[in-house]
């Protein structure tokens, strides 16, 4: 489903706008299991590594259709968009969830419940089936994604930030903003009080009844959080450069000749892989080999265009003298890298779509919705 090059990715957009966009509205929710994703455009591995942009996606979908016809698939586009917005306001979110994240690994190595979970193990067909089809296929659909987090919460009770790191050690569009504030939300700590309770009605429905016999928790309670995180002062400029410099790119912004910087010159640009060595959340061997593989893939096609690029390990940025610009890494495991090491000498590089949308991100979706047209209107 998922090859690692920039090529497959660009068919699998083309194929789902010509012969499956138009329907994605309507069937988009029924999960009919890992061998039929024809409901869905199964592109969120790329646009998580900005292997696709979201600018491209929506440019060529909008080229074939009406917004008002495909509406619905391009909110879920710039959700991604969203999601990073909220967190890059508020990013003691992100720090707090990986302090809890490492007293509660500790807490629940030999809880057997956890285990069990993890294992697929458990009493509920549906949930054992999904946590086999992420280590197999290293995707969920995305209803199957809040069944399986709302169970683990509120059915099996185990802690939603190790579920959270779960879908993240596994997923090839695992995504720290994503799939922390996704998790958030299901467990009633995102919106404080309103949670997301899977039901069996709901389940088999959605899956054509591939499922039977789902006892869940039907009235669960939400998980209370007396957090409060106030918005962060931050104005996402880009600084002043020049031409003999160099530049970082990590695993959220792969496609160089896709960015807004594709027409700049560099000395060199440098691809950064962050192995599980300097990782909190430790990645399954097929993620890591997916990222690499994506990057290998990106410095082969700017070779071709005689650009001087290579990978490097993140590690390797310690060694590198001189003031260094990086396309901005986002919050989570690369940028904690960069902060922990007190790496001075980068200055980073905004999209102008997160410069423009960010700045909508202080509220809740519903209010960025609002402003949807807008972005569309500003950047397609």
């Amino acid at each position: 489903m998922f090859e690692p090059n920039r090529d497959f990715a660009n068919k699998k957009l083309i194929d789902f706008i010509e012969n499956k966009l138009v329907e994605y509205s309507k069937l988009r929710n029924f999960d009919y299991g890992p061998d039929k994703r024809t409901n869905i455009s199964c592109l969120s591995p790329y646009i998580t590594h900005g292997v696709l942009t979201e600018q491209e996606v929506m440019k060529l979908s909008l080229k074939k259709h009406s917004f008002i016809k495909i509406e619905k698939f391009i909110q879920e586009v710039l959700w991604r968009v969203y999601w990073k917005g909220w967190l890059e306001l508020r990013p003691k979110v992100w720090t707090d969830y990986i302090i809890d994240l490492n007293k509660l690994k500790q807490k629940f190595k030999d809880n057997k419940d956890y285990l069990n979970a993890i294992e697929g193990k458990t009493n509920i067909e549906c949930f054992n089936t999904w946590v086999n089809e992420l280590k197999n296929h290293n995707y969920l659909h995305n209803h199957a994604r809040m069944w399986f987090a709302s169970i683990w919460i509120f059915t099996l009770g185990l802690p939603w930030q190790l579920g959270a790191e779960f879908f993240m050690k596994y997923l090839f569009d695992g995504d720290s903003a994503s799939n922390t504030l996704g998790w958030r939300w299901v467990a009633g700590v995102q919106t404080k009080g309103k949670n997301y309770v899977a039901s069996e009605w709901n389940i088999k429905k959605f899956t054509n009844n591939r499922f039977s016999n789902i006892k869940l928790n039907a009235n669960p309670v939400p998980i209370t959080d007396d957090k409060n995180y106030s918005i962060v002062n931050n104005s996402f400029q880009n600084v002043d450069r020049s031409n003999d410099q160099d530049l970082l790119i990590f695993e959220n912004n792969l496609s160089f000749d896709q960015t807004d910087f594709k027409d700049q010159s560099f000395k060199n640009i440098y691809f950064v892989f962050n192995g599980n060595e300097t990782r909190q959340i430790k990645l399954d061997e097929k993620i890591l080999e997916f990222k690499k593989s994506l990057i290998n893939n990106q410095i082969e096609n700017l070779k071709n265009k005689s650009l001087n690029c290579k990978m490097i390990t993140i590690d390797n940025l310690k060694d590198i003298k001189g003031n260094l610009l990086a396309l901005y890494p986002s919050v989570g495991e690369n940028l904690d890298y960069i902060n922990s090491n007190n790496l001075k000498n980068i200055d980073f590089l905004y999209r102008k779509i997160d410069q423009y949308s960010w700045k909508y991100c202080n509220k809740g979706f519903f209010n960025f919705k609002n402003y949807i047209p807008k972005i569309v209107q500003e950047f397609i």
